[in-house]
């Protein structure tokens, strides 16, 4: 397929794209392996003895001196300088390591898609007003040999699609037009490349979410068939662990949609200047025939 570059620096911007492309996954493979190690030792804090637990409580009370009592803190301020960071990390423990990690991969694995995408959508942006200008100078001045040397020294697909297009410039304007249309339809597939896995990760986080609630639940009802009553405080444990996961599920989707839109519409935006400069193309290409 075609890369936005010229056609000299295609492989060594293929091999810069792979580079970037493996830092950004061992960067996110880096981050999934702390947040995992932080979660495990936040559990094990967690899980940790109630009676050493007042041990150590008792311990400190001997070994510091008591505040006054106007330096205590309210209860109620305690719980507001709990951060954002803190809150997400207790309550990804409470919904189980198994199916919340299955969905912070969705998460990760579709950024890194994201991020990709928006790379090279970005780096396939051309300026087609003064791409155009400049062909059209370079028809009129020194003839479809100069106007190749240009789209093959601008970066994105448009420049691209112009060359082919003007590869084909002594076959007359039919066979410019058929080259246009072929390697444009080349160029806008090599701009949806990837977006299928993005689609599958905003659909596979709320189902694993979901499938993760209908195992909580089972797990909660086991629960009250050994207990032998049905308990308040045993359902309501069991259904808040259960529907974090869905939570955490259709969070993961919301975000990923949004970046999934904001990538289609990049797309669109290209695809629409392509045929929008297509055309004004041909009909400098035609004046250009008839004026030899």
């Amino acid at each position: 397929g075609y890369l936005p570059f010229s056609e000299d620096d295609d492989e060594k911007n293929k091999q810069l794209i792979k580079k970037i492309m493996k830092r950004l996954f061992s960067l996110l493979a880096m981050a999934f392996l702390l947040t995992f190690v932080t979660v495990n030792a936040f559990a094990q804090n967690a899980a940790q003895p109630a009676d050493e637990q007042q041990t150590t409580e008792q311990v400190a009370e001997e070994t510091t001196t008591p505040a006054p009592a106007q330096s205590a803190v309210p209860e109620d301020q305690v719980q507001q300088k709990k951060s954002f960071h803190y809150v997400l990390k207790e309550k990804f423990i409470e919904g189980g390591p198994g199916f919340m990690a299955t969905v912070l991969l969705c998460l990760i694995f579709g950024l890194a898609l994201v991020i990709e995408r928006i790379i090279y959508l970005t780096m396939s942006t051309t300026n087609s007003d003064k791409l155009i200008g400049e062909i059209k100078a370079a028809l009129k001045n020194g003839g479809p040999e100069k106007a190749m040397s240009i789209c093959k020294n601008t970066r994105g697909p448009l420049a691209s699609v112009f060359y082919e297009g003007l590869a084909k410039y002594d076959d007359g304007i039919d066979q410019v037009e058929k080259a246009l249309g072929a390697y444009g339809s080349v160029a806008t597939g090599n701009l949806e490349k990837g977006l299928s896995w993005i689609a599958l990760f905003i659909s596979l986080a709320p189902s694993l979410g979901f499938m993760g609630t209908v195992i909580g639940m089972i797990a909660a009802f086991d629960k009250i068939s050994v207990v032998g009553e049905m308990s308040p405080a045993v359902v309501a444990g069991g259904m808040k662990v259960a529907l974090l996961t869905t939570l955490f599920g259709l969070i993961v989707a919301v975000v990923l949609q949004v970046f999934y839109n904001y990538i289609l519409a990049n797309i669109e935006n290209i695809v629409i200047d392509m045929e929008d400069s297509s055309i004004e193309f041909l009909d400098i290409v035609a004046d250009s025939m008839d004026n030899k």
